[in-house]
C-alpha cells in the first residue's frame, strides 16, 4: 500500500520540523528542509510502505538535513558570508568557530553513517540499540564507530 503524504504530512510534520531546527538551527533553513523531506517521500510513495512512518520520515529529515550541512560546507562562495554571520552571532567570540572547525576536521574522513550516528547518539540521547535500529547497524558495529571516533577526537584534541 502506498503512503498517504498528506496524512504524514499532517500528522508527523511537527516531529520533522523540529528534527530539521535541532540539526540545522535555522528557521527558515528547517522550513525548506521539511518541505523538502516531504517532497521526497511523495515522489517516493508507490515505493515506499506505512509500517512505521514515524521512523522512516525522522532518518529521512536526519539525512537530508546532514546532506544540507555537508553541501553549505562544500560551497565557498558562500562560506565567507556563513563565517562572517557565525563569529557575528555568536556569544562566546571565537569559541564557537574553533569548535565548529574542529568537528570539520574530526568528520571530515568518516563515512556519513558514522555522524548521522554520532548526532543519533550523543545529541539525541538514543541508545546504541536504538542507533543501530536506526542505522540498520549492529550495536556491536556502532559501539566500535562511536569508539573510534571517540579516540580520534582524543587525539586531535591532545595534538591541537
Amino acid at each position: 500500500m502506498a503512503l498517504d503524504v498528506e496524512e504524514l504530512y499532517r500528522k508527523y510534520g511537527p516531529m520533522v520540523l523540529r528534527r530539521c531546527r535541532q540539526i540545522l538551527r535555522d528557521e527558515h533553513a528547517a522550513q525548506d528542509a521539511l518541505h523538502d523531506v516531504f517532497v521526497q517521500a511523495l515522489d517516493r510513495a508507490d515505493s515506499l510502505t506505512q509500517d512505521y512512518p514515524s521512523s522512516l520520515l525522522y532518518r529521512m529529515a536526519t539525512n537530508h538535513c546532514l546532506n544540507r550541512l555537508r553541501e553549505r560546507a562544500r560551497r565557498p562562495q558562500d562560506r565567507d558570508e556563513e563565517l562572517l554571520n557565525s563569529i557575528a552571532s555568536c556569544d562566546e567570540g571565537h569559541a564557537g568557530f574553533e569548535w565548529g572547525s574542529v568537528l570539520d576536521r574530526l568528520f571530515h574522513r568518516e563515512p556519513a553513517s558514522t555522524r548521522v550516528m554520532a548526532v543519533l547518539h550523543y545529541l539525541d540521547g538514543f541508545t546504541l540499540e536504538q542507533v543501530a535500529s536506526e542505522t540498520g547497524l549492529s550495536v556491536s558495529g556502532v559501539r566500535k564507530r562511536l569508539r573510534v571516533l571517540r579516540e580520534r577526537a582524543k587525539l586531535q584534541e591532545a595534538t591541537a
